[in-house]
Formats: C-alpha cells, sequence, structure tokens
C-alpha cells in the first residue's frame, strides 16, 4: 500500500485526502478510489504479477493512440507493480442489465440500447486494436492456438464431464476434440481476441457510453470468440430475437472495419465457437462448483446446460463431431439436469386458461385468457401479390386479411421498355430490382415483421395468416415481394405457404416441411 500511496504522491504532488479499497473482483489486483483534496478520484491498482500488470499497462496505451474507450493510465511504479488510472466510475453494465435478468430476459430499451452500444465497439477494439499492437506484450501469451483449445476442452472434460459420472470413451473424444481444435483455428486470425469480454467489463459513464476495462488476458486471436463470449453468457438470459439482433449489430459495425464473410460462413463460424464457449464455462463451473464447492457456480450449471442443450438443435454438418456431440447430447439428459417442465395454466379468479400452455408466459404476467383460435392446429400462411386497380384480394380463411403492403414506392422496372413483357419471377426483373437496391431495404423490414407474427402464431397454434403486397399493375415489384416472402417463411418455419400472384394467374403450394 505504502507504494501505491508514494506513487500518488510523486504523481500530483501531494497525498491523497481519501483511500477507499474497492470491492473485490475475480482477479487477484486490489483498486483503490483515491480522492484528492478539490474533490476528484483516480483509481490505485496493486498487482502480484509484473507480467499481467505490463500487458494491461501496454495494452491501455496503445488503445488510448487508437482513441478507443479505455480508462487512461496516468502513471506506473517502476516495479510494475503498481498504477494510477482514470476513475471510470461504479456503474458497470452487469448491474446496469439486473433488471433484464431478473425479469427472466425482458430487457427494457434502455437496457438493450446498452447493449447494443457495446456490441457496436466490440469490432472497434478488436481490429483498430489489433492494428499496429506488439502481440509480444500480450500475458500469458502472444496468439491463440491449438494448444489453448485442447487445454480448455481437456479443463472441461476433467473438471466437468468425470464429476457428472457419465461413462465415455476418452480416446474417441480426444479424436473429436483434436477435430473440434483444428477447425477453431483453421482460419488466419490478426484481430485482438479480449478474451475475458463480459457484462462486469464494461464500464458505463454518466452519459451511457460503455468503456472497457480488464482485457490484460488478451491475445492474438479469433473475433468470433469474444462474440459468443458475451452473448451466450449463461446468466444473462438474452432472449433468442435480443442475441440475433445483437449479431447483426455487430455484423454491421464489422464491416467498417474489415471485408467481411457472406453471413452463412460468419455464422457458422460462431457457432463453433459458442460450442467452445460452452465447454470452456462448463470446465470453470465443474472447478469452481463441483471441487471448491462455490455455491454460485453450481446454481450457474443449469443455465449453461440450457445454452448446451440449444446447440443440440442445429445441423450435424455445423458441428461434424459425432462422438462429441452425441456425448454432449447424453450430457444433457442426466437426470440432474433435466429440463423444468412447463405446468399447464390454472383456472384462477374465473379467467378460463388453455387446457395446455402454448404460449409461456413470465409468471409475473398471471394467467391468459383463451381465445377461440388457440391451439387448433397447423398454421398455413398465403402470400399474395395483386394490383391496386382491381382490389385488395379477399381471404377466404375468414380470418380478415392479415397484413397488406404497399410497392408502389419502389422504382418500378414496368416503366421501361425491356421489362414491360416479364414479371417478378423473370431473371432480367429481379435484376433490375436488387440492383436498384430499395427492394431489399423494403423486404428486410417486413421480413422483421413477419417473422414475429408467425412465430408468435405458431406458439398459440392459429391455422391461418395472410400476407398481401400490391403495385400498380401486379406484375413487377408485388410479385417479386410475395415470392421471396413466401419463400423466406417456408425455409425459415418449414410451414405450408401458398402462394397467389393474382394478376398472373399463378397459385403454388410450398408443403411444409
Amino acid at each position: 500500500m505504502e507504494k501505491l500511496l508514494e506513487l500518488y504522491r510523486e504523481w500530483a504532488g501531494i497525498k491523497p485526502a481519501r483511500c477507499e479499497k474497492l470491492a473485490g473482483s475475480g482477479s487477484n489486483r486490489s483498486y483503490y478510489r483515491m480522492t484528492a483534496l478539490d474533490g476528484s478520484t483516480i483509481i490505485g491498482v496493486i498487482g502480484t504479477s509484473r507480467d499481467e500488470d505490463h500487458a494491461f499497462v501496454y495494452l491501455s496505451e496503445h488503445f488510448a493512440q487508437q482513441k478507443l474507450p479505455v480508462p487512461t493510465i496516468l502513471a506506473v511504479s517502476k516495479d510494475e507493480l503498481c498504477y494510477l488510472q482514470t476513475d471510470l466510475g461504479n456503474r458497470t453494465l452487469f448491474n446496469e442489465l439486473k433488471g433484464g435478468r431478473e425479469a427472466d430476459g425482458r430487457y427494457t430499451q434502455r437496457e438493450k440500447n446498452l447493449l447494443i452500444k457495446t456490441i457496436r465497439l466490440l469490432p472497434k477494439i478488436q481490429v483498430l486494436g489489433a492494428s499496429g499492437l506488439d502481440f509480444r506484450q500480450c500475458y500469458p501469451q502472444p496468439e491463440f492456438d491449438i494448444d489453448n483449445v485442447l487445454f480448455d476442452l481437456n479443463y472441461f472434460k476433467y473438471c466437468f464431464l468425470k464429476a457428472t459420472g457419465i461413462d465415455f470413451h476418452e480416446l474417441k473424444l480426444e479424436a473429436n476434440f483434436r477435430l473440434f481444435a483444428k477447425d477453431l483455428t483453421s482460419e488466419a486470425s490478426d484481430g485482438f481476441m479480449y478474451r475475458d469480454f463480459q457484462a462486469r467489463n464494461v464500464m458505463i459513464d454518466r452519459n451511457d457510453e460503455p468503456y472497457f476495462i480488464d482485457y490484460q488476458g488478451g491475445r492474438k486471436g479469433p473475433i468470433y470468440y469474444d462474440l459468443a463470449s458475451f452473448l451466450w453468457q449463461a446468466s444473462a438470459k438474452y432472449p433468442f430475437k435480443l442475441r440475433r439482433e445483437l449479431i447483426h449489430e455487430y455484423y454491421l459495425s464489422l464491416k467498417h472495419y474489415i471485408e467481411v464473410p457472406e453471413v452463412a460462413h460468419f455464422v457458422r463460424r460462431l457457432s463453433l465457437f459458442v460450442l467452445f464457449r460452452t465447454l470452456q464455462v462448463l470446465g470453470a463451473y465443474g472447478f469452481r462448483g463441483y471441487f471448491e464447492r462455490k455455491k454460485h457456480f453450481i446454481d450457474s450449471i443449469p443455465a449453461a446446460i440450457q445454452n448446451l442443450r440449444d446447440l443440440m438443435t442445429l445441423d450435424e454438418q455445423v458441428f461434424p463431431y459425432p462422438y462429441m456431440m452425441n456425448l454432449l447430447s447424453e450430457l444433457t439428459k442426466l437426470p440432474q439436469f433435466a429440463a423444468p417442465e412447463v405446468q399447464p395454466a390454472k383456472r384462477t379468479d374465473g379467467f378460463k386458461t388453455a387446457a395446455d400452455n402454448v404460449f409461456p408466459a413470465n409468471p409475473l404476467d398471471g394467467p391468459a385468457t383463451f381465445s377461440k383460435y388457440d391451439n387448433k392446429g397447423r398454421l398455413v400462411v398465403t402470400v399474395n401479390s395483386f394490383s391496386f386497380q382491381k382490389g385488395v384480394p379477399e381471404d377466404p380463411s375468414g380470418n380478415g386479411g392479415g397484413y397488406v403492403f404497399d410497392c408502389r414506392a419502389i422504382h418500378n422496372p414496368g416503366r421501361y421498355e425491356p421489362y414491360k413483357q416479364l414479371t417478378g419471377l423473370d431473371e432480367p426483373v429481379i435484376r433490375f430490382l436488387e440492383d436498384d437496391g430499395e427492394i431489399l431495404v423494403f423486404l428486410d423490414q417486413i421480413y422483421s415483421i413477419a417473422d414475429h407474427h408467425v412465430q408468435r402464431y405458431i406458439q398459440r397454434g392459429f391455422t391461418n395468416l395472410m400476407f398481401s403486397f400490391g403495385c400498380t399493375g401486379g406484375q413487377h415489384r408485388s410479385v417479386y415481394s410475395a415470392q421471396h416472402l413466401a419463400e423466406h417463411l417456408h425455409d425459415k418455419f418449414g410451414i405450408e405457404v401458398r402462394i397467389n400472384h393474382c394478376e398472373q394467374n399463378i397459385y403454388k403450394i410450398l408443403e411444409a416441411k
């Protein structure tokens, strides 16, 4: 402590008026808020590892030169075991998101905005932070490699898998581990991998802007790791829709810094790192919980197992490691990790409720009233294209007509002679519309609305939904839009979709998968 006070005196020319020790974090470093006579504050840090402190100081100074949101290093002791940095306050992103976690993943718009701001900044520290960085200064090693992966996979095996008592063939599992490790390290990685990117390591200033801390374990590595680490943090309870939105925000932000891989490849690579990170976390929970008997980590295991259970639903082509995946599937089915059963809704206070809970609600919402359309059968979606000159198509299902979208604001290929005899199903018209780009933006917004609506209708057991797209003649823009929405919904949800191009006398059924 004397060394820290002496460092403060050398920096400020006077001893601090007050020095308050802050609550401990997961590291071995000690933090103190040091207050001057005028009330201004800085943070003093006492470390136990010279190499770790050196890495943090070097990275902080490098990131500051790149104008990244990190604390400023004010002074460092000669032995590098003490240093002073700017005070970013007491608000961590983790604490700011407490309400959403306690509401079982129902985050407010403000909480979502904080998450979006944070995830948009991640590519900046990964790409700009890596620019000109001397990775030899990183601690404890300069680069993420196959040895890293195998160490963490074996950590999972010995600290978690064996502790559950499940039976497995070590050589077969090791062979799949090596394949998995090879795939994880198969792409060149020139970015800065934060390594411990989580909500506790993001500070929020008075303007609700994020700042990054505790990146001293970072190294050269793949960009996917940090995104998986952040979004699949077991205790965060991010709902699927929010995760998808944050991945989209990250992807768009990444485009500002590097040439991004195409979406399908990006998602496949991310899925590999989500699985790796999940096994890594279970290894840590096993050691801290089963061996050190720390209740918090034991209590955290079910949420991590649920993440693993969700991954089991992905196509086997994403995870081509049959023995490992079969073993993990068996792991999620062990009695101690059984998924909680959804209980049927009960009749209370005169409310009539559904016989089974086709759309599970938050317990705080109370019982849901019964609709005559609930749980009637499989959903069938009808998608029409039509001409506004001839009127909106009727809905024979009796469901009232659904959505009607007006395509007439989009640049019309029908105004040009080469396209007048063609429709929105023909390649030249498709190219015209997509090269112009307006229709892609238009449909992206509609996909968002339609996805939400279809998902709810499926959950509630509704049977009919209709979307209609109109333009001047029902030939180009409306036909293109209707066809693409129909194929999008069929591909995504596997439901039956009926396509009706009214003015072209084309009717087609996309069978349920």
